[in-house]
């Protein structure tokens, strides 16, 4: 018998999960942190140059293969309007 004190195995199990849990939150909020922090991020690295002109976006996006030769063509028309 516990006389109240605890809930036993359960307790303990729930206990430990939660615990767990609090520390991959810490975990990944400081892996968040150090990342917002440094400037370096997911989108840090497709940020186009300041520089570049919608001209040189479409023809880089359409060297990828991310456009096809129709909606590349499509662009530059609507750039010359």
């Amino acid at each position: 018998m516990m006389y109240g004190y605890g809930n036993g195995w359960i307790g303990m199990i729930v206990g430990l999960i939660v615990t767990l849990l609090i520390i991959g939150g810490l975990i990944v909020f400081a892996i968040w942190a150090v990342r917002r922090m440094s400037g370096r991020s997911e989108t840090t690295h497709q940020a186009r140059r300041p520089s570049e002109s919608a001209r040189e976006i479409a023809q880089a996006r359409y060297a990828k293969g991310e456009i096809t030769r129709e909606e590349y063509q499509m662009i530059l028309s609507d750039l010359d309007k």
